[in-house]
């Protein structure tokens, strides 16, 4: 397995090259003021063979990889065992600006909250392949999911349309967070951001994940309080019984033609369910100790 001698602490190590590549001028809302899409990174690790990976088989599809299925697409000669990889994950929070533009809106996104969409995530993009260039330059094998070839979506059984690789189900198999209401991840930094995943030929300790249940996190399914992600869907989109992918997608379509009309770019978004509730900004059911 491909070493790097002069790295005592790869953890800090890939941390490093995440958080110093959000700290560029690649982290960009591309407007006028060129502020920044995203806040400081979080990051965590989970193991290729955490039992978790082949769990999300039966509960979003068989269709969604594994991480040795996902790096054996980029690398068809791999030879080795799920147990040589590490998936790094991480989450970009959304800044305070764009939150605090979010929680006066009522029925459409603010043009900051598009641009973090479409421009954040060119930056997150841009930190995938950075991330695994900058691992090869070391000798480390690494492939971003969602950027090979043949990602995409498909009807999963249980879930409506998925993806057959969730960079949310990543996130909580490494310690990042859990499940709300609206099927987002609660972080110990909120709801509002966004994930990204890399998965390495390396070997990186796990975070430890400080939940037991999938949605620990959430008031609504940890204690039956607040619900307030229902009252911010501007189309009903969100209801006790969870997340509707159909409504909420015909929503996003919508916003296609709103966005270049009034803001003069392409794009489409939304963030309500995310912004102006209780789990924007941090894990509501935390009692400062996460």
């Amino acid at each position: 397995m491909p070493q790097v001698a002069d790295v005592s602490n790869p953890a800090q190590w890939v941390e490093n090259i995440i958080c110093t590549f959000m700290r560029s001028p690649a982290n960009s809302l591309k407007n006028v003021a060129h502020d920044k899409a995203w806040a400081e990174p979080l990051v965590g690790f989970s193991r290729g063979d955490d039992p978790l990976y082949p769990s999300y088989k039966e509960h979003v599809g068989p269709f969604h990889w594994t991480p040795a299925e996902a790096f054996a697409l980029a690398f068809p000669q791999f030879r080795g065992g799920a147990d040589q990889l590490t998936v790094i994950s991480w989450i970009l929070p959304q800044t305070e600006q764009t939150k605090a533009d979010m929680r006066a809106a009522t029925t459409m996104p603010t043009e900051s909250c598009f641009r973090a969409r479409i421009f954040g995530e060119e930056a997150n993009v841009g930190l995938r392949k950075h991330v695994v260039e900058t691992l090869g330059a070391a000798g480390i094998a690494a492939v971003a999911p969602l950027l090979l070839p043949t990602y995409g979506s498909q009807k999963s059984p249980q879930f409506g349309f998925a993806s057959n690789w969730s960079e949310r189900h990543a996130a909580y198999a490494s310690g990042l967070g859990t499940f709300g209401l609206t099927d987002g991840l609660i972080t110990r930094l909120g709801q509002a951001m966004r994930c990204g995943s890399v998965i390495a030929q390396m070997h990186i300790p796990p975070t430890p994940r400080p939940y037991s249940d999938h949605r620990a996190y959430c008031l609504y399914h940890a204690r039956g309080t607040c619900g307030e992600c229902i009252e911010r869907c501007p189309v009903g989109a969100v209801t006790p019984e969870g997340h509707d992918k159909v409504v909420c997608r015909a929503y996003l379509d919508m916003t296609k033609s709103y966005v270049p009309t009034h803001f003069g770019f392409e794009g489409y978004g939304c963030g309500f369910c995310q912004m102006g509730v209780p789990c924007e900004s941090r894990n509501p059911t935390s009692n400062g100790t996460e």
